[in-house]
């Protein structure tokens, strides 16, 4: 027989007390219970008492109650259902965050497991729901990770919204006033407990809230953002060397081969490779890479590596590492851009929880086009990065935390030609990169400007450029500024014909 709506109703309230109990609580109290679920104890006693009998819980007169293996089974197969359908109700049906707990308490017991499960995949095997509760898996585990609140959390600091432990309609739309739903940066600035209040920093406007409603608000300090701009400025500048086009009506750059953070569209020379090193420095933190190009026969292939290391403030080593390939579609020429798209795998060579890596093979795609236009050359990209099995940096234990991550870009830049051999740059990109934690995946979009310059000399066949710019990345309502320097090598690995 299926277990009725008020068992279900039970277990899921026995199921969410036990997850908050501290490990000197081993039993969830009969008062708590009852106040969940809005009967007086006499009651909760009762079914409790019958619960024991069917081999659901453990129940100790005058202590307590705890679920059994099969009846945290149970529970966690309910909750996944809540859970599941409230975020169903969002993203499908439209529906507002703030209403959907109340249906998802009917629904929960009306739904089958095979309706669950396609609705599992049809939102792509989310792990939270709206208000960034975790979602259990099918087999009944649920992701754990230890936040802090706006009352715990450090002063000055960005910090991230993880999750909303109240999900009453009317607080939740506070919360969203206040631009303090999950996934939404703040700053708290201070805390005044003579006046039970916390005073924050959003995106755009400062405002205070009460003590009581910042103990509801999780949240987790915004670590990663450094390390994210630090593997930008790495990935990007990595690919980012190309070698000498196809003359144009203009007279032809002498560095044509040297970008920073987007990807001009020529292939290296028949015969001539390059080495290729950038340096970036973002609040306190590095990130190093080098990459090796060499044309494959001709103009029209090219294949090269880039490996990398990063310091983001928990020790150095190696990022990830990655394998490219180009191919010279078109070469430029009158009224026409060149045109080289290119395919890299990327290799988890990182280490996933020091943030030096994703965890997960993948493919970035990028379609870079330039066009000179008298002393300026103008580069415009496009292109994403897939993960199909990235790890969160802190997986809970023994939760499947492999996520298929999509990171979708754009760029642009222009270089002016001041001399020959000297160019002021300006580049440009809007990232709109997918990540993982403990709770599930999440969407920073940040956008990078970057003056810089590069200059250089040619001796001989050889040619040594130098670089530097000044990168500032809005990410998350915060910005940061960093320092990107550049050195190119340049040189024939076999005797080049005479021009």
């Amino acid at each position: 027989m299926l277990p009725s709506h008020t068992v279900e109703n039970y277990l899921k309230a026995i199921f969410l007390a036990q997850v908050a109990l501290l490990p000197s609580e081993p039993l969830v109290p009969m008062g708590q219970l009852a106040s969940a679920l809005g009967v007086v104890p006499g009651t909760a006693t009762t079914m409790v008492k019958a619960l024991s009998e069917s081999g659901l819980v453990r129940y100790e007169p005058y202590a307590g109650v705890r679920l059994t293996p099969a009846g945290e089974k149970l529970a966690a197969r309910v909750l996944r259902r809540h859970r599941l359908i409230e975020l169903f109700l969002v993203q499908v049906m439209g529906m507002s965050w703030t209403e959907v707990h109340d249906e998802a308490e009917h629904l929960e017991h009306a739904v089958s497991d095979r309706l669950i499960e396609r609705i599992d995949e049809m939102l792509g095997r989310p792990s939270a729901d709206p208000h960034g509760d975790p979602i259990p898996g099918p087999e009944g585990t649920l992701a754990k990770a230890e936040y802090d609140t706006l009352l715990t959390c450090p002063l000055g600091e960005t910090v991230v919204v993880r999750r909303v432990s109240d999900q009453d309609s009317d607080f939740l739309r506070f919360v969203e006033r206040h631009e303090l739903k999950p996934g939404q940066s703040v700053r708290v600035e201070a805390r005044d407990a003579a006046a039970d209040s916390v005073r924050l920093r959003g995106a755009e406007r400062e405002f205070t809230i009460g003590a009581r409603a910042a103990s509801k608000v999780l949240v987790q300090v915004a670590q990663i953002v450094a390390a994210f701009i630090i593997a930008v400025l790495c990935s990007t500048s990595a690919t980012a060397q190309t070698a000498a086009p196809a003359k144009t009506a203009a007279k032809p750059f002498e560095i044509t081969d040297n970008s920073f953070l987007v990807e001009e569209a020529f292939n290296q020379e028949a015969g001539v490779f390059q080495n290729i090193a950038g340096m970036a420095f973002v609040d306190g933190n590095w990130g190093f890479n080098f990459t090796q190009e060499w044309p494959l026969v001709s103009q029209k292939h090219q294949l090269s590596y880039t490996v990398s290391a990063l310091d983001n403030g928990d020790g150095s080593g190696f990022g990830d590492t990655q394998l490219n390939y180009r191919y010279q579609l078109w070469m430029e020429g009158p009224g026409r851009p060149a045109f080289s798209p290119r395919a890299s795998l990327v290799l988890p060579t990182g280490e996933v929880p020091r943030l030096r890596g994703s965890g997960s093979p993948g493919l970035q795609v990028n379609l870079p086009f330039s066009k000179q236009t008298g002393d300026w050359y103008w580069h415009w990209n496009g292109g994403f990065t897939w993960l199909p099995r990235a790890e969160s940096p802190d997986p809970a234990p023994n939760a499947d935390t492999r996520v298929d991550l999509m990171s979708p870009f754009l760029a642009a830049s222009g270089i002016y030609r001041v001399r020959q051999m000297f160019n002021l740059m300006l580049e440009s990109m809007l990232r709109f990169d997918e990540l993982v934690d403990s709770t599930g995946t999440s969407r920073v979009t940040a956008f990078i400007l970057s003056p810089g310059f590069r200059g250089g000399w040619n001796i001989g066949e050889q040619q040594v450029i130098v670089g530097a710019a000044v990168p500032i990345t809005w990410v998350d309502g915060d910005t940061e500024p960093g320092l990107f320097l550049y050195l190119s090598y340049e040189l024939p690995f076999k005797k080049m014909p005479s021009k």
